[in-house]
């Protein structure tokens, strides 16, 4: 049976920063996931030939090296797996970013709309703005 994990030369690429669009393929087809809940694309499989248009509004690849996504985020959303590389906002409104769960302390980042950044070192959990 074959590996689902990523091939080297692509894990090479997604630890050196360069993930916004495989994170955006990656995670695009777990767009039938409920909404408003967080969930992790599920090997290469899925990261292989999918639309980067189509995706969770809110993207991140954890420091479990695999990519995350939130569909309708609002206020605070623990940060499943542990953000800790590439974040991609695309939700429309600012997302503050924090190291403890549950939005406690000074954020570590904040996020314009339509902001692709990485974050470092970490963040467990996001509250996100009032809006649209």
């Amino acid at each position: 049976m074959r590996s689902l994990s990523l091939p080297h030369p692509i894990r090479s690429l997604v630890r050196a920063g360069s993930v916004p669009v495989l994170l955006l393929a990656a995670t695009a087809a777990a767009g039938a996931a409920a909404s408003g809940s967080a969930y992790a694309a599920d090997g290469p499989t899925t990261a292989l030939g999918t639309p980067t248009a189509v995706g969770p509004a809110f993207q991140y690849l954890g420091t479990d090296d695999r990519p995350h996504g939130i569909d309708s985020p609002k206020g605070c959303v623990e940060a499943l797996g542990g953000g800790g590389r590439a974040v991609t906002n695309k939700t429309g409104r600012s997302v503050a970013l924090y190291r403890e769960p549950g939005c406690v302390g000074t954020p570590v980042e904040v996020l314009a709309p339509g902001a692709v950044m990485p974050v470092r070192p970490y963040f467990s959990s996001a509250r996100f703005s009032a809006g649209s």
